[in-house]
């Protein structure tokens, strides 16, 4: 199994991520964890948006040669931007970006199913290129934030001059959850660093990444990896988000 990451064009700093290429052998098991993204990806051969999600989805491709799948990472807070509608709606969904964007997928769609592989890619970052989307800076600024030990929600939101209910329902239309829900994702994240770091005890890592306890952590983890710390962190490597 191969999986790349790519630097987006320039002038799609701001909105994505990175873009991707991954190459699964058929019958192999991928888990996928929640990381604040939406991916434009195609997929045994559907160009499908996928939404934020909120535990983990595990994803077996079908007992056929291996294929390789493209896919293009928006950044927390550009989704829906991007797809002109509220992430919200595809959260913890894969839907056809036909039914997001009538206009353009069906015609992007055919161009990817002829396209060469390497040339897949491109044609993914010129149609989000085109869509002139910009990144809503005030929940890029909470994503930043949150991702700090010991952020608090409230605390987060005076320092942007919002109120709780503001920043809540920016950060749903932007990203598909709210604060909440994105501050465990950055807490993750956090503990997936640290694993590349040198050894030291669950506990350790458990305070370092900024939950309450071990105990916290290891509920946290179940919940959004299925897996519990040990099992997940033998494997888990960071990903552009």
């Amino acid at each position: 199994m191969t999986y790349r990451e790519l630097a987006p064009p320039t002038g799609l700093l701001p909105v994505v991520a990175c873009l991707w290429e991954h190459d699964a052998p058929p019958g192999h098991e991928q888990r996928i964890i929640p990381d604040g993204c939406v991916d434009l990806v195609r997929l045994d051969g559907e160009l499908v948006v996928v939404g934020a999600d909120t535990g983990p989805v595990v994803a077996v491709p079908a007992a056929t040669p291996a294929s390789r799948t493209s896919g293009i990472r928006l950044r927390p807070g550009a989704a829906g931007a991007v797809l002109g509608l509220p992430a919200s709606e595809v959260r913890d969904q894969r839907v056809p970006l036909a039914d997001v964007w009538p206009d353009v997928g069906p015609a992007l769609a055919a161009a990817l199913s002829t396209a060469h592989p390497a040339g897949r890619l491109d044609l993914l970052a010129r149609t989000v290129l085109h869509r002139r989307a910009e990144r809503d800076g005030l929940v890029a600024a909470a994503a930043r934030q949150l991702g700090t030990p010991g952020s608090r929600i409230a605390v987060v939101a005076d320092d942007l001059g919002v109120s709780e209910r503001h920043l809540h329902r920016r950060t749903v239309a932007a990203v598909g959850y709210g604060p909440k829900m994105l501050g465990r994702v950055a807490r993750l994240r956090r503990l997936i660093g640290l694993s590349a770091g040198p050894p030291s005890s669950l506990a350790d890592r458990a305070a370092r990444a900024g939950y309450a306890s071990q105990a916290h952590m290891s509920d946290e983890v179940r919940r959004l990896t299925g897996r519990t710390p040990v099992r997940f962190l033998e494997d888990a490597a960071l990903t552009a988000a």
